[in-house]
């Protein structure tokens, strides 16, 4: 069974400009667009805006619901808690204040208004990565802190709660097995799912990541003793790059033992189609609730529009996304994991810089809404009618 889509934008555009419900809901409605991902950012985040506030929001957004038909879909994490270790925080306490202070707090909200949510608050430090027995209490850590939010949202009745994928080690799930073997597990846990969101322009890191092999590391060795410097080279921890100063060893010796260093930290490396953002969604998509659109390069998350420029040099095209959308419910599922979703929500990710003049923003949402209504015409349709 194919899913239903629904094209909605997050209202990250409106931070700091149409701040209140009323307004983002008069630009949205204006834009042509029905549904809504509010964003922590744009003043309804926990810890900055505290339980009254919140109360009054649900309220607030509920009347602008009835006032525009603007819908809110999900709400989701914002810039405020992406900036932090958050819920992988070396500080227990400082994790169990945004399990308890922050992720349920917004699943309640999300409830309040008849949402689901996505989010992404968490990231290992540097001396967590570089420990591998540490990097795997912390890793357990996060699992049973995500299971217990899971069950929180099953208890609660929430709709679809997701984690948002990243590309980089210190931000799981980066890859694409390590976000199935993370999906699977806590819906062992917890016996509820953990869902993801996919985000088409969270592919470019990956292939930073990737691990040398014994040809490659010969080479850089090679380049390291004539004292050639370089650039964006990747051997995993830094005992790998200590290893090769070892310049007493032959390069056969010291390649030898790099090899040997890397493999206990496989969570570090990533494979080469992990930086695809089309083999993300044929094999994921069914597990994600919220699919982020943006246009990119392919060399960086930049969050750009899909105008006529930017099409013509990005990589994200409508016609592709919602073909390996297709090729994922063509699919067998795994074994272990929770059920597809039934309803993807397809949404506009598109940020607006702070010097940014309102109107010519306005003039970028509306023109990459116009491309994507080419594909979902009109929002609840299957994805079979739409190909």
């Amino acid at each position: 069974m194919y899913p239903k889509l629904y094209l909605a934008i997050d209202n990250c555009f409106a931070s700091k400009r149409w701040t209140e419900p009323a307004e983002w809901a008069d630009v949205i409605r204006d834009l042509g667009l029905s549904y809504v991902e509010c964003s922590a950012d744009t003043e309804c985040d926990p810890l900055y805006m505290g339980d009254a506030y919140l109360k009054r929001w649900v309220q607030k957004v509920r009347a602008a619901q009835e006032h525009t038909g603007v819908h809110p879909a999900n709400l989701y994490s914002g810039h405020g808690t992406y900036a932090t270790l958050g819920l992988a925080h070396t500080d227990p306490e400082v994790r169990s204040r945004f399990l308890h202070d922050w992720l349920e707090k917004m699943v309640d909200t999300a409830v309040a208004v008849d949402a689901g949510l996505g989010f992404f608050c968490h990231a290992f430090s540097d001396s967590v990565l570089q420990d591998p027995q540490r990097y795997a209490s912390f890793y357990e850590q996060l699992l049973d802190d995500l299971g217990a939010l899971a069950a929180y949202g099953k208890q609660r009745g929430a709709k679809p709660i997701g984690l948002e994928q990243m590309y980089s080690p210190h931000q799981v799930p980066w890859t694409i097995d390590g976000a199935e073997e993370l999906v699977r597990e806590i819906y062992r846990r917890a016996g509820a799912p953990m869902y993801l969101t996919v985000d088409v322009g969270h592919q470019t890191g990956q292939r930073k990541f990737l691990r040398p092999n014994h040809e490659e590391i010969l080479q850089i060795l090679a380049r390291h003793d004539q004292g050639d410097f370089q650039p964006n080279l990747w051997l995993g921890p830094n005992s790998a790059l200590e290893l090769m100063e070892q310049t007493d060893r032959s390069i056969e010796d010291r390649a030898a033992a790099i090899e040997a260093e890397m493999d206990r930290y496989p969570y570090l490396f990533a494979q080469y189609e992990d930086g695809d953002p089309y083999a993300w969604l044929r094999r994921l998509a069914g597990y994600s609730p919220i699919i982020h659109l943006q246009q990119t390069d392919g060399a960086t998350s930049g969050h750009w529009p899909f105008t006529a420029e930017k099409n013509q040099a990005g990589c994200i095209h409508a016609p592709d996304v919602l073909k390996s959308i297709a090729e994922c419910y063509r699919t067998p599922q795994a074994d272990g994991m929770p059920p597809f979703v039934d309803k993807i929500y397809l949404t506009l990710e598109i940020f607006t810089g702070t010097s940014a003049i309102n109107r010519n923003q306005l003039h970028l949402l509306k023109e990459s809404i116009a491309y994507w209504r080419q594909y979902i015409p009109e929002d609840g349709l299957s994805l079979d009618k739409l190909l």
